[in-house]
């Protein structure tokens, strides 16, 4: 389908997000790809990741990019030839993509009750305020996607979701959240948002 929605949430910052209903061919059709991307296209097993990456393609171009436009770092952080920043995510059936002056971090989780069986891998502190009520699973994969996006925009090896990571108590119905990030030279609370589209959650947060 083409866009599922696009919107500005601060100066000079828009997130694109994109439902994945095309076919991998015409997903395919649709883009151009450097050598490098289609080397990694063509080297992924999974034909809902590679329709994830075409889709991201698509967001490019729907924001007047390329995947031409499109490069990473060493240590694989995406940025744009033109000096914006930008962070990429997908996962199963959408992709959504962040484009700031600012340095910044997306990503969208598929909202499972699997989350719970991993949770004390990912959170620690976040225990005390948590518990068991109707909302726990919607919690859990706020809180993921916010070690998430915080984690894509730092882009610090060695950064622990659980150990340098705590995410403050919030509410869903606030859409927004803050977080604790203690590693290395940085102490820094970082705002985060979040929105539910259909059932899975997007995060982002934005460097102030």
């Amino acid at each position: 389908m083409p866009l599922y929605t696009s919107f500005t949430v601060a100066k000079n910052t828009q997130i694109l997000v994109w439902k994945i209903t095309e076919s991998y061919n015409d997903l395919f059709r649709a883009v151009q790809l450097k050598d490098f991307c289609m080397a990694r296209l063509e080297g992924m097993r999974s034909e809902s990741h590679q329709r994830g990456f075409l889709s991201v393609r698509m967001l490019l171009q729907t924001a007047g990019y390329t995947d031409f436009d499109l490069y990473y770092n060493d240590d694989g952080k995406p940025h744009l030839k033109d000096g914006k920043e930008i962070s990429i995510t997908h996962s199963y059936g959408f992709s959504a993509i962040i484009i700031s002056d600012k340095n910044v971090g997306i990503d969208i989780e598929l909202r499972r009750d699997k989350v719970i069986r991993i949770a004390d891998k990912f959170i620690d502190a976040e225990f005390e305020f948590l518990d068991q009520a109707d909302d726990f699973v919607r919690k859990l994969i706020v809180i993921w996607g916010a070690k998430e996006a915080i984690y894509k925009m730092l882009s610090r090896n060695g950064l622990s979701f659980k150990q340098n990571m705590n995410v403050l108590p919030f509410t869903m119905e606030e859409k927004k959240g803050r977080t604790e990030v203690k590693f290395e030279e940085i102490n820094s609370i970082y705002q985060v948002f979040f929105e539910e589209i259909e059932e899975f959650t997007m995060v982002y947060t934005i460097d102030d």
